[in-house]
């Protein structure tokens, strides 16, 4: 059902807003697979068999505070303040060792994840996956979840100028996709990739997969869903849908 501006007449949601669809990009740890639990167990393990926080092991809040969805020079930065950048980085990479591992054992998708591909890839929009996460396990989790041929650019944080909240890895993937931001749009399931998403241009669904809800919105989540089979996300795209139809039409 559409919207209703102050003036009584229907209006159509942000997303519904980028028709003609160009493009659809995803965020992968937390939007396409529910892998926070993974990172957070191989932080764990590995911070108690340093002694961290005097052996007790981090909850879910520090993780989501302190790490999740963060570039790897600012979850180090977070985690050892007092150590020099280059060690942090260092316990950040063997750290993702242990994560890729778990991951052979354990990835699983976000609930709804192949009705939501298979909507885009019926529709022939373009698709990129844009991550914070080092290409070595984007591409690791993109393989396990099958869709190494559904992507057809992998932008990676670290490879960009900045990475994520900056909005340099999401003007790569239009650029490579050679699409604009006025008719692409964003899964994203972190406030810094909520925010890197924005600020690039385009309306982002925030999947609320771990982070806290609120945290989403203020960050700018256009629409908010608990997974991709969230009545709420089928209720947008049946309007992206009924947009394209009429434009469609219109052009006959």
């Amino acid at each position: 059902m559409a919207a209703t501006a102050p003036n009584g007449n229907p209006t159509v949601s942000s997303l519904a807003a980028t028709v003609p669809v160009q493009a659809v990009l995803f965020d992968i740890d937390g939007t396409l697979c529910d892998s926070d639990p993974l990172h957070h167990v191989a932080f764990q393990e590995m911070l108690l068999e340093i002694g961290y926080n005097n052996g007790v092991p981090i909850d879910e809040e520090f993780f989501i505070k302190n790490i999740a969805g963060r570039s790897d020079v600012e979850a180090a930065q977070n985690l050892f303040p007092d150590w020099e950048l280059e060690k942090g980085l260092k316990f950040l990479e063997d750290k993702e060792a242990k994560y890729r591992s778990l991951a052979k054992e354990r990835l699983v998708p976000v609930k709804g994840l192949a009705k939501v591909v298979q909507w885009v890839k019926d529709h022939g929009y373009k698709r990129a996956a844009v991550t914070n996460a080092p290409r070595i396990n984007a591409e690791l989790m993109i393989s396990l979840l099958g869709l190494s041929d559904f992507f057809q650019a992998v932008i990676v944080g670290g490879e960009c100028e900045q990475p994520k909240p900056a909005p340099y890895p999401y003007l790569r993937a239009l650029k490579e996709l050679q699409v604009s931001a006025e008719h692409s749009f964003v899964f994203e399931d972190s406030p810094a990739g909520i925010r890197a998403g924005v600020a690039a241009g385009m309306p982002v669904v925030g999947v609320a997969t771990r982070n806290p809800e609120k945290s989403l919105v203020e960050a700018g989540a256009a629409l908010l869903v608990k997974d991709y089979e969230d009545p709420k996300l089928w209720a947008a795209l049946e309007e992206v849908d009924g947009e394209e139809a009429k434009l469609k039409k219109a052009g006959e």
